[in-house]
């Protein structure tokens, strides 16, 4: 028999290797070398065995204690070596679950498997009767709506067509005179166990789909599912506010439930049109003016349209293209508080076009007036080229 190796070098961490390290360091090994991850790899079993091993005396203080003082001697596990077929439940504060959902593409509780204690036969559930009464499904719809209403808010009736507990079967599936059976293919537990050796994988029935029991005369108006789809409609009330992403859920509207239970819930997803005139970005509005190059050159009143109407600014004389004006207080509300942020407002220029010879005239005569010191912009701009070309100048001279 091969010499075992020191735990703390099959764990490769050092001696004074803290609680939590020892832990992190079995969990990466065990996700590399457990067996099911290594059909192929006749090493891997042996592997697994000797960190499990390793990591049951690490991880317990009084048992560690004595191998740090007395060695492999000092631990005990018996003629066989370490039993595969004792309690695993010391291996828990890693959350072995975790480990062996990683192997099988599980997650949070072990895929669907219910779990650790599921995973080795046991169960940590327990099992619901078929005939109590159930909860309907939650149900969620997409819904467009104008800008204007996400703004402003309004009333809206959605038509739908829902699931409801069928009238004829009261909503158990089984048709008149008929009833439930247990269900053949798990005997009656709900689950079915499959795998061998030392793991046994427990999943839900598929026949029955864990309800224990099945229909032995399907209901000919639901077939057997105990809901029929039935036209509905429900009041909708949008809160000024809404934007795309915002969820309206209404309690008791989604789908029926079976056997007196309560019916679920309906979450109206919103998506809102985009605007002709505003863009939005949570509570901040913006909005491009359309203004004539003469008005901001003279200055003077400007409307500017708002959420709550018309805003009327002074214009300064000079106002450049691209100047940003601020709103305060006339963006969007929010949904929760009412309260409104701000709107923002860009000075677009618009040229006039289609002119007449009269009026090309007037212009023609008006520019031929003008100087560089009537434009400001331009007369930067043409500063900054001299400057460049200048500089230019004096390095192609220096080399």
């Amino acid at each position: 028999m091969a010499e075992k190796r020191d735990y703390y070098e099959v764990l490769g961490v050092d001696k004074s290797a803290t609680a939590d390290q020892i832990k992190t360091a079995y969990r990466k090994l065990a996700m590399k070398w457990h067996p099911d991850r290594n059909p192929d790899n006749p090493e891997a079993k042996d592997k697994f065995s000797e960190i499990s091993e390793a990591y049951e005396v690490l991880s317990n203080e009084e048992k560690r204690a004595r191998y740090d003082q007395f060695g492999h001697q000092g631990i005990n596990f018996g003629p066989g070596g370490f039993d595969f077929g004792r309690d695993f439940s010391h291996f828990q504060d890693v959350d072995l679950g975790d480990i062996l959902g990683s192997i099988f593409g599980g997650g949070g509780g072990f895929g669907g498997f219910g779990g650790f204690g599921d995973f080795f036969g046991g169960s940590r559930r327990q099992q619901t009767d078929p005939n109590a009464p159930q909860r309907g499904e939650d149900m969620s719809i997409e819904m467009q709506i104008d800008f204007d209403e996400a703004l402003f808010g309004s009333e809206r009736t959605l038509e739908l067509k829902l699931p409801e507990q069928c009238s004829h079967c009261k909503g158990t599936g089984a048709a008149e005179g008929s009833s439930r059976v247990t269900c053949k293919t798990c005997g009656g537990k709900g689950v079915v166990i499959g795998g061998g050796g030392i793991f046994q994988l427990r999943q839900t029935c598929p026949t029955c789909h864990g309800a224990r029991t099945m229909v032995e005369k399907p209901c000919k108006h639901c077939d057997g599912t105990g809901h029929v789809r039935t036209p509905k409609k429900i009041a909708l009330r949008i809160p000024k506010g809404v934007d795309t992403g915002s969820r309206l859920r209404l309690s008791g509207k989604g789908g029926g439930g079976l056997r007196g239970g309560p019916a679920g819930d309906l979450l109206v997803v919103i998506n809102v049109r985009k605007s002709n005139i505003f863009e939005r970005e949570g509570m901040m509005l913006y909005v491009d003016v359309p203004v004539s190059p003469f008005l901001a050159a003279l200055g003077g009143d400007l409307d500017i349209p708002t959420p709550e109407g018309t805003a009327t600014v002074r214009l300064s004389a000079g106002t450049p293209n691209g100047k940003v004006l601020r709103l305060r207080g006339k963006g969007a509300p929010d949904i929760h508080s009412g309260q409104s942020g701000d709107l923002f407002a860009r000075i677009v220029f618009d040229v006039p076009v289609n002119l007449s010879s009269a009026q090309k005239k007037q212009l023609e005569e008006f520019e031929a007036s003008l100087k560089l010191e009537n434009y400001a912009s331009q007369k930067e701009f043409k500063n900054n080229v001299k400057t460049f070309y200048a500089h230019k100048e004096v390095l192609q001279k220096n080399k």
